[in-house]
């Protein structure tokens, strides 16, 4: 057995190096992938309480993260004033998102909020496998 501790010793850190491991954790903005997305004006189930900001998706442990980034108010800053995570399952959001409940538009039951967040889940996701750095436009995904 010894053998085998040894080749996975020496093989475990070339594994990890791949954003997909689930040794990966992302470091700097290259290792995420942006979108702005805004609510239109006829847009009844829109989760969130900004009316605008940015989807985000990185690779992290293994598995495509999905978070919305709320644009700083300053317009010279170029970062968030709050990052919420986009997700369907219930126990990741009340954990990670806690104390953020007024960041979500109000909503009767964890189910509607679900229901609304899944769309975003899934373009977040097609945001993740495109390549390291990217920015997309309104609609490409």
């Amino acid at each position: 057995m010894s053998g085998l501790a040894a080749v996975l010793a020496v093989t475990t850190p070339l594994i990890a190096i791949n954003e997909r491991s689930f040794f990966h954790f992302p470091d700097g903005q290259e290792a995420y992938r942006f979108q702005r997305i805004e609510r239109t004006d006829n847009e009844r189930e829109w989760p969130f309480a900004a009316s605008s900001g940015y989807l985000i998706c990185a690779w992290v442990t293994g598995a495509r993260a999905v978070y919305f980034g709320e644009p700083s108010a300053d317009a010279e800053q170029e970062n968030f004033d709050r990052i919420l995570l986009v997700s369907t399952d219930p126990f990741d959001l009340m954990i990670v998102n806690a104390g953020k409940a007024d960041a979500f538009q109000p909503y009767e039951s964890i189910e509607q909020l679900l229901l609304r967040l899944a769309p975003f889940v899934n373009l977040g996701r097609r945001l993740c496998d495109q390549p390291r750095g990217t920015s997309i436009g309104p609609a490409e995904l």
